[in-house]
């Protein structure tokens, strides 16, 4: 998240897209993030999942937050990171062809959690994260953009995660940035 408002005012995505990052939204109230971005001055929401009784009533809310971010009631984009929750097919088709996410690993491979012990595990020689369209299934919509990364012999889950995360740093912006260029 860090990485996408700084991208958006170094690359001055305003002037040049007419897009700006409109507000930061979590759904766990100690996210690091949201601290970060009230000190940026961008507006925050906070929704916590396990306040509604059922998913469709967490995406339902969550729609409406997101939402009221923008003037005109949808946003160009919605942007997930670190976004840890299956989102149901009303809310994704609700964003249908606007929603993107960060994944770290090289979609098609692990899709879901634990990807850099599930790489390990197997012996993969390379890893990587992927951009993508958020579909009704996860982790399997169009990809955007991809980064990849050997396989050091002493990695473990967690040196991987921290390597790769300096390539998520550089293609999530850059996939978004061609999303808004294409879009313009």
């Amino acid at each position: 998240m860090q990485a996408l408002v700084r991208a958006a005012q170094q690359q001055h995505w305003e002037q040049r897209f007419g897009a700006r990052i409109a507000g930061v939204l979590s759904n766990r109230a100690q996210a690091g993030g949201l601290a970060w971005a009230q000190a940026q001055g961008l507006p925050t929401a906070l929704l916590e999942h396990a306040h509604y009784p059922s998913r469709a009533a967490f995406d339902a809310a969550l729609m409406q937050a997101i939402d009221r971010f923008d003037p005109h009631g949808r946003p160009a984009l919605v942007l997930l990171a670190g976004f840890m929750r299956i989102l149901g097919p009303d809310f994704v088709q609700h964003y249908a062809g606007r929603l993107l996410n960060i994944h770290p690993s090289l979609l098609p491979a692990f899709p879901g959690l634990h990807t850099h012990q599930r790489a390990l595990d197997l012996g993969c020689r390379f890893v990587g994260a992927t951009v993508h369209h958020v579909t009704a299934e996860v982790d399997s919509g169009q990809i955007l953009e991809q980064a990849v990364l050997p396989v050091l012999p002493d990695d473990t889950a967690s040196t991987l995660a921290a390597r790769l995360l300096t390539q998520e740093h550089i293609i999530y912006p850059r996939a978004v940035e061609r999303w808004l260029a294409a879009a313009a």
